[in-house]
């Protein structure tokens, strides 16, 4: 099916659920973050309901997108996001962006579990990304560009907007919460980085590595999106802890921490 086809019914099955719901405001959450949604009011819509939308099998990931208002502002919630190492491929990671900015929003918000690199970190810690080094062997524009979008060569230098990341800190600062910054590696996946790799990303100049988020926010700087994103520093990558490193640790640290993340989280949508 061709691609405008393919949105077309995607959108249309959206907006006939929501009546025509434009959003502001898009937001991403990451593993174990789901809590963020957990008192809001809106409509709900699992992702395997939406045509070509595809579906998240990660444990903390609810799968479902939301529609609601916060402080009177237009928001569309995915309540977990696609892995590449799910076997998805980088244009279905990505595919929501571009549904969620064809619905009407213009701001991105952006979250994710991360392993800290940087040893000044702490397990608990909220990094925002200031930049990223996308190591996962792909980009999602690479493909037939889709002019109705965007440039074939979309300039990269601020990806992650100035303006936005000055807002963050003014709202960490107000939370009183120790916002770090840094720059955050994007892997594919699923297995966890080696000693070694993690040693290399260091001298590359991460301080914080993953599996998400860089492929959604190259698509969302292709859109043109305001775009900010945040890492909760759920465990201290290898080498650097002395603890394995497993899944069941990363939600539970974003259980307990997660909640002032939420917190700058919201406290963002009502600045933006």
């Amino acid at each position: 099916m061709d691609i405008k086809e393919q949105f077309k019914e995607t959108l249309n099955f959206i907006n006939s659920k929501t009546n025509n719901f434009q959003p502001e405001i898009a937001i991403v959450l990451g593993s174990g973050l789901s809590v963020f949604c957990k008192n809001l009011e809106g409509i709900s819509i699992k992702y395997s309901d939406i045509p070509h939308f595809g579906t998240s099998s990660v444990l903390g990931h609810k799968s479902e997108l939301l529609f609601c208002e916060i402080e009177n502002k237009k928001c569309a919630i995915m309540q977990g996001r696609f892995h590449y190492y799910e076997g998805n491929t980088i244009q279905i990671c990505t595919y929501p962006i571009k549904i969620l900015k064809m619905l009407g929003a213009e701001n991105l918000i952006v979250t994710n579990a991360s392993g800290g690199i940087n040893s000044n970190f702490n397990i608990g810690d909220i990094m925002m990304i200031t930049d990223h080094i996308n190591l996962m062997g792909d980009n999602p524009l690479i493909g037939p560009n889709e002019e109705i979008l965007g440039e074939r060569f979309p300039d990269m230098s601020n990806i992650y907007t100035l303006e936005l990341q000055q807002k963050a800190k003014q709202c960490a600062k107000k939370l009183n919460i120790n916002l770090q910054e840094g720059v955050y590696l994007a892997v594919s996946g699923p297995s966890y980085e080696t000693k070694a790799e993690i040693k290399a990303y260091k001298i590359l100049g991460a301080d914080a590595v993953g599996m998400s988020t860089a492929p959604e926010t190259i698509v969302s700087n292709y859109l043109g999106m305001k775009t900010v994103a945040f890492s909760l520093i759920t465990n201290m990558a290898a080498g650097i802890s002395k603890n394995k490193l497993n899944h069941k640790e990363v939600l539970e640290i974003g259980q307990k921490a997660g909640g002032k993340l939420c917190n700058l989280v919201y406290e963002m949508i009502k600045v933006i």
